[in-house]
């Protein structure tokens, strides 16, 4: 199964494009993974966020196919454990799926658009992060989750 995460904005901080980077290298084992960087739409008046969205939803479409599993990560999505979410990984591989894309939306958030075509919504966690911080923490934690999965010894 190859795993797809579609983010929309630039990783500036070294730190965060060094610790991405590191997971991003620890997972090549496991799955074919790789992430798409996409441009967000700049909003220049509170009033027409929604039109932004949209217009990123359509920037979003185009890199998922009509068979592709889709996990986007929302602020109402459902919580899960490592463990939860490495059962869930499991899952998805036993069903054979060829592709699994994961959406990270602008700080604005997402679409009504791609909300409603995901799959599975989930959240990291009820406090509030820096948005550029959910692409390392998902990272991570697929990665926690493949070592969950096969029993070896990061998870603790």
């Amino acid at each position: 199964m190859k795993i797809k995460i579609i983010a929309l904005g630039k990783i500036k901080e070294k730190f965060l494009k060094d610790g991405i980077s590191e997971f991003m290298k620890r997972l090549t084992p496991y799955c074919p993974i790789e992430i798409i960087e996409l441009q967000p739409t700049e909003i220049k008046d509170e009033n027409l966020t929604q039109k932004a969205l949209d217009e990123e939803a359509e920037k979003i479409f185009s890199h998922i196919k009509p068979q592709t599993y889709v996990i986007t990560l929302e602020i109402k999505g459902q919580q899960l454990s490592s463990e939860d979410f490495s059962h869930k990984i499991e899952s998805l591989i036993n069903q054979g799926l060829p592709e699994v894309v994961f959406i990270i939306g602008s700080s604005c958030g997402l679409s009504e658009k791609i909300s409603k075509r995901a799959d599975f919504k989930m959240s990291f966690s009820k406090m509030t992060f820096l948005h550029q911080f959910a692409r390392l923490i998902l990272v991570e934690q697929i990665y926690r989750a493949f070592k969950i999965m096969r029993g070896e010894t990061y998870h603790k």
